[in-house]
C-alpha cells in the first residue's frame, strides 16, 4: 500500500509539473489581466495540498527552472531563481500546513493565505541579492509593488480557485 501511495504521488506530481509547463502558454496570448494570474502558481499549490510538502517543494523548485530552460520564460536570472524559491515555499507550506491541521476544511483558506504570504516574503528576500548582482534597483517599494500590488489578480484568483479545487478533489476522494 505504501509503494502505491508513493507511486500515485509521483505520478500526480509529474502531472502538476506538466500543468505548470502548459498553463502559462495558455494564458500568454490572453488579455493582460489573465496574464497576471500567475498560472504556474496554481499547480504547485495544488501539488502541496494533494501530494504533500516534499512533492510540492520539489515541483515548486523545478517548474520555473525547467520552463525557463525549455521555453525561455521565465528568464532563469533573476526571475526563474526567484520564482523557484517562491514556488518551493508555496508547495512546502501548503502541504505542511495541510498535514499539520489534520486536513480540516475550515483551515484551507488560512493555510493558503499563510503560504501566499510566506512565498512572497521568500521571493522578496531572494530578490535582494539577485537584483543586486544583476545591477538592478530593488527596494521595499519595488517588493511591495511586485509581490502585492501587481499580484492582486493572482491573489484573488488563487483565493477563489485553490480552495475550491481542493474541496472538489477531496469530495471526489482524489486526495488522502
Amino acid at each position: 500500500m505504501m509503494a502505491l501511495n508513493k507511486t500515485k504521488k509521483l505520478v500526480l506530481s509529474a502531472m502538476f509539473l506538466a500543468v505548470a509547463m502548459v498553463l502559462p502558454s495558455l494564458f500568454g496570448g490572453a488579455q493582460p489581466i489573465l496574464q497576471r494570474i500567475s498560472p504556474m502558481h496554481l499547480p504547485v499549490m495544488l501539488c502541496g495540498f494533494v501530494c504533500g510538502w516534499p512533492y510540492g517543494l520539489v515541483i515548486g523548485v523545478v517548474a520555473p527552472l525547467l520552463r525557463g530552460a525549455l521555453f525561455g520564460a521565465p528568464p532563469l536570472v533573476p526571475t526563474g531563481l526567484s520564482m523557484a524559491c517562491e514556488l518551493a515555499t508555496y508547495g512546502f507550506v501548503t502541504g505542511f500546513l495541510y498535514q499539520i491541521f489534520s486536513k480540516k476544511k475550515s483551515m484551507l483558506y488560512v493555510e493558503l493565505l499563510i503560504a501566499m504570504l510566506a512565498g512572497r516574503i521568500v521571493m522578496g528576500l531572494v530578490d535582494i541579492p539577485l537584483y543586486g548582482m544583476a545591477g538592478k534597483e530593488y527596494s521595499f517599494k519595488i517588493f511591495l509593488t511586485m509581490a502585492f500590488v501587481n499580484a492582486v489578480p493572482a491573489i484573488v484568483f488563487q483565493i477563489i480557485v485553490v480552495p475550491l479545487l481542493v474541496m472538489v478533489l477531496r469530495k471526489a476522494r482524489f486526495m488522502d
